[in-house]
């Protein structure tokens, strides 16, 4: 009977000890688990103070407002007008209908209250910090010192004062010769020794800094850069009247050439009709200075690549000098403005998007009254309305393909371009020689 006892109580002290152990196991899991909790609790109020608004730095942008005004904008300034001149890349009296224009065509730039009722930036600050950007490639941590304004504040301005430039000034400045401008153009042509030049034709390539990577085989160009191309049309004093921006830096002059709406006028016969006499030859039709890999055509002039006799190599001197008029104005822009001559990095395709502009969808061609198969209209006997063929009559597509055919004429290419050595040699070579 004893040894009965003996072995339920010592099974009851095992059971025993076995809920103790299960207990305590029980609790540490419960604390491991609180642990776990508190640690993903602090970790994630940690991500979100970081995911918070930084706090704004009171820049003082009214006092260095102040100052920026006695620096530049009132009489007597400190720095004269030529320190203006260097740092602004204009002379005051256009800075400031620059500015005029700019505040009328988007109220952004005009100072004004905030919500809390303190004064705004002056629209000076805010024309400095693009300029400055444009100017000197600067970063918008460089500008903050200088107009005492905020990253994205400076990148805005920046942004919306290229649209503003690009909306006022465009259709002012880059279009097409008027008469008048024709006029000055061929007169001094004239003199040069090139009757009936307009300007130099040539590309240059902008590096692009945030290329995607996808897009970098297009636009890696032979130096191993990713860039993009413009195609510009310069003339003598350095007016670009032609621009064409945007083709990938994996192609050449002449695939830009391709695509470029340089000669659009030209092929639809709105060009103007312009005549010419060159070593007692009658020609008709503007042309460009251009190098080597441009094609034989009558709108462009080339140097020869290895003159022999002096005519040719006065020839060749001449037009090469001449043809530097677009290699001068690329060379000013990047020295003017400098971020044309660092890599691009605010540049986007999808910036070319109007994302303000109302959608606009295009109607089905499938879906219309004329080409619908199983809905023809029906005439007024009942019977299905039989329209008319299509017939095309020539008037439009073949003056264009005999225009371009005649642009492409080597044979006038050559004769001119033979005339217009005799001319040259005749005006100036043997003078020099």
């Amino acid at each position: 009977m004893s040894n009965l006892r003996r072995v339920l109580e010592r099974q009851e002290r095992e059971e025993e000890e076995i809920r103790r152990r299960r207990a305590e196991e029980d609790q540490e899991a419960d604390e491991e688990e609180d642990e776990m909790l508190v640690a993903f609790a602090m970790l994630n109020e940690s991500r979100q103070h970081h995911r918070r608004r930084a706090h704004n730095v009171d820049r003082r942008r009214q006092s260095r407002g102040k100052n920026l005004m006695e620096d530049y904008f009132i009489p007597n300034s400190l720095y004269p007008v030529s320190k203006f001149r260097e740092r602004y890349r204009m002379q005051p009296h256009l800075f400031q209908k620059i500015m005029h224009d700019i505040c009328n065509y988007d109220t952004y730039f005009i100072q004004k209250n905030d919500a809390c009722g303190v004064l705004g930036l002056l629209p000076e600050q805010k024309l400095t910090a693009a300029l400055r950007m444009l100017a000197y490639g600067a970063s918008a941590e460089q500008v903050d010192e200088i107009a005492r304004m905020g990253k994205s504040t400076i990148l805005e301005c920046l942004v919306r004062f290229c649209d503003a430039v690009e909306n006022l000034y465009t259709r002012e400045y880059l279009r097409r010769p008027s008469p008048r401008d024709l006029q000055r153009l061929l007169q001094k042509a004239e003199t040069r020794g090139f009757p009936g030049m307009i300007g130099s034709i040539d590309c240059m390539h902008w590096q692009w800094k945030n290329c995607p990577t996808a897009w970098q085989g297009d636009y890696g160009n032979r130096k191993g850069q990713k860039s993009i191309i413009l195609e510009a049309v310069a003339s003598f004093d350095t007016w670009v009247w032609h621009a064409f921006f945007g083709v990938a830096g994996s192609q050449n002059d002449l695939n830009v050439l391709g695509q470029s709406p340089v000669f659009n006028d030209v092929l639809r016969g709105h060009s103007p009709q312009i005549t010419y006499q060159i070593n007692n030859t009658v020609y008709s039709g503007a042309y460009y200075l251009a190098d080597g890999i441009y094609p034989r055509w009558t709108t462009f002039v080339k140097t020869i690549p290895n003159p022999q006799s002096q005519k040719e190599k006065s020839f060749a001197a001449f037009q090469e000098g001449y043809r530097k008029d677009v290699e001068m104005c690329f060379g000013i822009l990047q020295a003017r403005w400098a971020i044309i001559r660092a890599a691009a990095r605010m540049y986007d395709e999808e910036d070319e998007y109007d994302y303000e502009a109302p959608e606009e969808h295009e109607p089905d061609p499938i879906n219309t009254a004329l080409t619908r198969i199983y809905e023809r209209p029906m005439g007024p006997n009942g019977h299905l309305l039989e329209h008319e063929p299509l017939v095309r009559d020539g008037r439009f597509n073949n003056p264009m393909i005999d225009r371009y055919q005649a642009m492409q004429s080597s044979y006038v290419h050559e004769r001119r371009h033979i005339d217009l050595i005799e001319h040259l040699w005749e005006m100036k070579g043997n003078h020099n020689g």
